[in-house]
């Protein structure tokens, strides 16, 4: 599959799961709407023809130029299509673990051969992205296994040249098996109970939102290089809150914005209004 193809692809399963539609009608307007905000203006017409020719093949295919590729691709919290095509990785629903292909020299079947097929199960935990690691080009293989060592806890070599090279937690089922989550304070927790107190709003867990979406902090290290088109805020009663990624504000269920240059030097760096911590 062209890397083409399989941004629209994801972008089409990003709606599904953000909306919860599934016709061709629905999941185009969807996104004629929530792709506004990274300042892409198509029409439900253009996203219908993207879907019959790279969902449903029933047409020729469309090439959509660079410009619209990188705006889907920052839909897709890459920073390009370049981005996306070297970093891309596949999610694996079943087992809720992810394949990692690395290239070498462009060319990810002869990195296969020289070391028999190898391939690096990572369990998705609650603090790791795993594109953040690999889209710094350069590190070697043992830099790299070294990472995953210590971002998993754990590490199993396995004593059959034929079999794969596998990264295990050793903290056991993944969080995002539990049926529930929860906002606190900063971040989703999961939880087997739909009830913990009066007080805490539990939801039906959402993988995307469990990992993804955090509340920053530490507004005081923005700037426009690193905020800028790449986090989303919330103002409410003149005060102002970034986070993560898009959706809805955990506590009060406002659509969260996407934070231009302006809100990042208004509200952010060094005008940022830091939260005391709790004792």
């Amino acid at each position: 599959m062209s890397k083409k193809k399989l941004l629209i692809h994801e972008v089409f399963e990003k709606a599904k799961r953000d909306s919860d539609r599934t016709s061709k009608n629905g999941l185009a307007m969807y996104l004629k709407v929530n792709l506004e905000p990274f300042k892409l203006f198509l029409d439900e017409k253009t996203f219908s023809r993207y879907y019959d020719s790279f969902i449903l093949e029933t047409k020729k295919e469309v090439s959509p130029d660079p410009d619209v590729l990188d705006k889907l691709s920052r839909y897709l919290d890459y920073e390009d299509f370049a981005d996306f095509s070297r970093t891309f990785v596949k999610q694996n629903d079943e087992a809720n673990k992810t394949t990692v292909k690395v290239s070498v020299d462009n060319d990810e079947e002869s990195f296969a051969e020289k070391l028999s097929k190898i391939v690096i199960n990572i369990t998705n935990e609650q603090y790791f992205k795993v594109p953040d690691f690999l889209k710094k080009n350069g590190p070697g293989i043992v830099e790299m296994a070294f990472v995953l060592l210590l971002v998993s806890g754990g590490v199993v070599f396995s004593s059959s040249k034929k079999a794969p090279l596998g990264i295990a937690s050793i903290w056991g089922t993944p969080a995002t098996e539990k049926p529930y989550m929860y906002w606190d304070k900063d971040r989703y927790i999961a939880s087997d109970s739909g009830y913990i107190n009066p007080q805490t709003k539990v939801v039906p867990m959402d993988p995307n939102r469990f990992v993804y979406q955090k509340k920053i902090t530490r507004p005081d290290t923005l700037t426009i290089e690193n905020g800028d088109h790449k986090v989303w805020y919330d103002k409410t009663n003149n005060h102002v809150e970034f986070f993560t990624n898009y959706g809805m504000h955990p506590e009060n269920g406002k659509a969260l914005k996407i934070a231009t240059g302006h809100i990042i030097e208004t509200y952010g760096g060094e005008n940022a209004v830091l939260e005391l911590a709790d004792n």
